[in-house]
């Protein structure tokens, strides 16, 4: 079989098994869901994945490769840092409003971390690359003298756990406030406290 055919069997395969995740919830997940989801034999899926654990931790791959290309490019593009910033949550608004499937998803990964190591561990790994890009832009911004002096770490965690507070809107009523409005308030809120004043 070749490469191309395997990476598409393989994004078929996960994204079956995501379908099934939000469904079913990871604990309730069978890999026979995945079986009839993703119109593939059993043999198929077994070739590519062992156990349901393998290929829902490969999903979690699957989703950070997908979004990194795209967030590291925020990162590398020459628009100032409060630009980035706003790249940033915009980025995390439009897929939301595109396909709120991975975030659903993510808060079952959540869940699996408190009760599975392997699923913690790579959820930590994932979190400190996110974390280190924010980091990335802070610094640059406090460097250039357009965001104040502040606890780069501090900053850059802050941000990071707003922009993960979209979760919560997979789980809960809102309201009547959208996750655009809730989100460009935040990027909002932070800006103004991190731009330094002329």
């Amino acid at each position: 079989m070749n490469e191309s055919l395997q990476t598409q069997r393989k994004e078929q395969i996960l994204d079956a098994a995501l379908h099934v995740l939000i469904q079913n919830g990871y604990e309730q997940a069978r890999m026979d869901d995945v079986v009839q989801s993703s119109n593939l034999s059993k043999g198929a899926i077994y070739w590519y994945y062992k156990s349901k654990k393998e290929m829902y931790l490969d999903l979690v791959n699957f989703w950070v490769l997908r979004y990194s290309v795209i967030l590291n490019h925020i990162v590398e593009e020459d628009a100032p840092p409060p630009r980035q910033l706003k790249d940033l949550f915009q980025y995390f608004i439009d897929q939301y409003e595109s396909d709120p499937q991975p975030f659903v998803a993510l808060t079952e990964f959540w869940s699996m971390a408190q009760k599975d190591t392997e699923f913690k561990n790579k959820l930590q790994k994932v979190y400190t690359h996110f974390l280190e890009l924010i980091e990335n832009i802070i610094d640059r911004g406090v460097n250039s003298g357009e965001f104040k002096k502040l606890d780069v770490r501090m900053t850059a965690l802050s941000i990071m756990v707003n922009i993960e507070s979209i979760n919560w809107f997979t789980l809960f009523d809102a309201h009547g406030v959208s996750v655009k409005e809730y989100m460009e308030t935040i990027t909002d809120f932070i800006l103004a406290g991190i731009l330094k004043k002329n």
